[in-house]
C-alpha cells in the first residue's frame, strides 16, 4: 500500500475553473456610483474589466450542477487591481468588485449546499504594488523596517520603469514592476503566508491552486505549507501549477498533484493531429505537434509511470487554462476532435478540469483572448450539442466508479487506434479512440462478459463480440469480469 496520502473526494470530482470577471455578471452587488464596466459582449484586452462577479457564480450553480460538475477552482479573487488579481493587495478581502467577502461566504454555503468544492488560487511568489508593506518601502525608502519583505538592489525604486536603460531595481516576476516578489528567506513573510492559508481554511475552503510554485525555492517552505494546510483539513487539496515533469514536488511531502499540462498536450497533440495550429502556442513546456498512436500511447504511459498511483488519482487534468490557448483552436476548431479529447479527459485516471466555457465551444488565442466572457444567451454562439455531449460524458463518469479510480493499463495504440483499461476488483472497461477518418471493427474474445457499450450517439447492441468504433469517436465497453487482456482483442477493419 503506498505510503503517499491524498484527498479522497478528489478522485470523484469534476473541476471547473472559473475566471471570475468574465464568468457570469449577477447585477446584485451595491458598487459606488458610476462604476463603469466594458461591455459584455466585447472582445476582451489587458486591461478590461467586465463586471462578472460571485454572485453572478452562484447563479449559475444549478447550471453547472446539471453539467455534473461538483468541484470549482477559481482564479484569484482577493483584492487587487487587475481584471486577472494576480498582483494582490489585500489578501484578507475578497476584491469588493466581486462582492466583497459577503459574496465569497454565500458562494462558498451555495456551492458546499450542492456538494461542490471551492479551492482557490494561492498567489504568493509575488504581490501588487499597492501590497502593504510594499508601499511602505515606496513611501519610506530603506528606512521601511519592512525593507527584507522583499530583494531590492538599489534606490530609489523605479516600480513603474522597466526599460533598457532604466530597468526595475528590484525583484519581480519575469521582471514585472507591477509584480514585486516576496523574500521567503524572510519568516516574518513566511509566517504571514501561512497566516493567510489558516484565515481562508477556517473560512471553509476545500484547497489551494498554487501559482508558480518552482519560484519559491526557500527550503522547506512548500514542506511547511502542506504541514499547515494539513493540520486545517487533512482532505484539503493542493495542487500545484507545474507545467512539465513534476516529480520533485509529488512524493508526498509537498502537492497531491498538479495542472497537468502534459495530459493537455498529448491529448491536444493526437486527436487533434490532423488539423493542430502548430504556431498558435508557444511554451518551453508545451509544445504543439502531430502525434500518432504509438506516440500518443508511449507518452500516456511515461506520464502515467512518473508518480505513484494516489497521485495520479488525483492529478488535474486539464485540456486547457487561463494561460494558454483554447484547446478548440489548438486543434483547429475541430469539433470531432474536441470530443474525443473530452471523452479521454473523462475517462482517466485523475481529476477531469473543464475550463469556462468549453462546453459552449469557446475558441480563442492566448491571454487575453482565451479569458472572453461566457455568452450566456447567446444562442448563436454556445455550441448545444457540445454542451449535450460534456453532460454526458460527465456523467458516464460520474456513474461509473470505475473510470474514476479503476487501474489503468494501455490496450491498443496503433493504426490511428488508442484504448486503454480500467479495471477494479470484477469489473474492467475498455475505453477506445478511433482517430481515423474511416469506421473500425474490433473482435472481442470474451465477448460474453460484455454489460454494456457507451457510444457518442447512445448505448450499442453487442454482436457476436464485433464493436463498431465510428470514424472520429470513442466507445466504452463495460465487463462484468476484469479477464479481458490484449490477446483478446482483435481489429478487424
Amino acid at each position: 500500500m503506498s505510503s503517499i496520502q491524498t484527498p479522497e473526494w478528489v478522485k470523484h470530482a469534476v473541476f471547473y475553473q472559473i475566471f471570475p470577471d468574465r464568468f457570469a455578471k449577477s447585477g446584485n452587488i451595491d458598487l459606488p456610483k458610476n462604476i463603469k464596466f466594458v461591455d459584455w459582449n466585447s472582445k476582451p484586452s489587458e486591461k478590461d474589466f467586465f463586471g462578472g462577479d460571485l454572485y453572478g457564480v452562484i447563479d449559475k450553480l444549478d447550471y453547472l450542477s446539471d453539467l455534473g460538475i461538483n468541484a470549482l477552482y477559481l482564479n484569484p479573487i482577493f483584492s487587487s487591481t487587475s481584471n486577472h488579481r494576480y498582483n494582490t493587495f489585500d489578501y484578507f478581502s475578497v476584491d469588493p468588485l466581486l462582492g466583497g467577502d459577503e459574496a465569497f461566504k454565500a458562494l462558498l454555503v451555495a456551492a458546499h449546499n450542492r456538494g461542490m468544492k471551492v479551492i482557490l488560487d494561492a498567489v504568493f511568489n509575488h504581490v501588487g504594488r499597492g501590497f502593504y508593506q510594499f508601499n511602505h518601502i515606496l513611501e519610506n525608502g530603506n528606512k521601511s523596517p519592512y525593507i527584507d519583505w522583499f530583494i531590492i538592489y538599489d534606490w530609489p525604486l523605479r516600480p513603474y520603469r522597466n526599460t533598457k536603460d532604466k530597468p526595475i531595481n528590484y525583484e519581480a516576476w519575469w521582471g514585472y514592476p507591477e509584480l514585486p516578489k516576496l523574500n521567503m528567506h524572510n519568516l516574518a513573510v513566511r509566517e504571514y503566508i501561512f497566516d493567510v492559508v489558516n484565515f481562508w481554511m477556517d473560512y471553509g475552503i476545500d484547497g489551494w491552486r498554487i501559482d508558480v510554485p518552482m519560484e519559491i525555492r526557500a527550503d522547506g517552505f512548500w514542506e511547511e505549507f502542506r504541514q499547515v494546510v494539513k493540520a486545517k483539513n487533512p482532505e484539503a487539496y493542493i495542487v500545484g501549477e507545474v507545467w512539465s515533469d513534476a516529480k520533485e514536488w509529488l512524493e508526498g511531502d509537498r502537492f497531491d498533484g498538479v495542472m497537468n499540462y502534459p495530459f493537455a498536450s498529448s491529448a491536444i497533440n493526437f486527436f487533434g493531429a490532423k488539423t493542430l495550429n502548430i504556431d498558435d502556442f508557444s511554451h518551453d513546456e508545451f509544445k504543439i505537434t502531430p502525434f500518432d498512436a504509438d506516440k500518443f500511447g508511449k507518452t500516456i504511459d511515461y506520464n502515467q509511470s512518473l508518480y505513484d498511483w494516489q497521485i495520479n488519482c488525483t492529478q488535474l487534468n486539464l485540456l486547457d487554462s487561463h494561460d494558454m490557448p483554447r484547446a478548440l483552436r489548438l486543434m483547429g476548431e475541430d469539433k470531432s476532435a474536441m470530443k474525443l479529447a473530452v471523452l479521454f479527459q473523462m475517462t482517466m485516471p485523475g481529476a477531469p478540469c473543464v475550463y469556462y466555457g468549453d462546453e459552449f465551444g469557446l475558441s480563442a488565442g492566448s491571454d487575453p483572448e482565451c479569458r472572453g466572457t461566457m455568452p450566456w444567451g447567446k444562442d448563436d454562439v454556445i455550441d448545444f450539442d457540445l454542451v449535450a455531449f460534456y453532460k454526458r460524458v460527465i456523467e458516464l463518469r460520474n456513474s461509473n466508479k470505475i473510470l474514476r479510480t479503476g487501474n489503468f493499463k494501455t490496450i491498443i495504440a496503433n493504426d490511428g487506434l488508442y484504448g486503454f483499461s480500467r479495471a477494479e476488483n470484477d469489473k474492467q472497461a475498455l475505453v477506445v479512440f478511433n482517430s481515423n477518418e474511416n469506421e473500425v471493427k474490433i473482435n472481442i474474445h470474451e465477448s460474453q462478459n460484455i454489460t454494456d457499450i457507451w457510444t457518442f450517439s447512445g448505448w450499442q447492441e453487442i454482436s457476436n463480440g464485433t464493436i463498431r468504433v465510428k470514424e472520429r469517436e470513442g466507445i466504452v465497453v463495460f465487463f462484468s469480469d476484469n479477464s479481458v487482456q490484449q490477446r483478446d482483442i482483435k481489429i478487424l477493419s
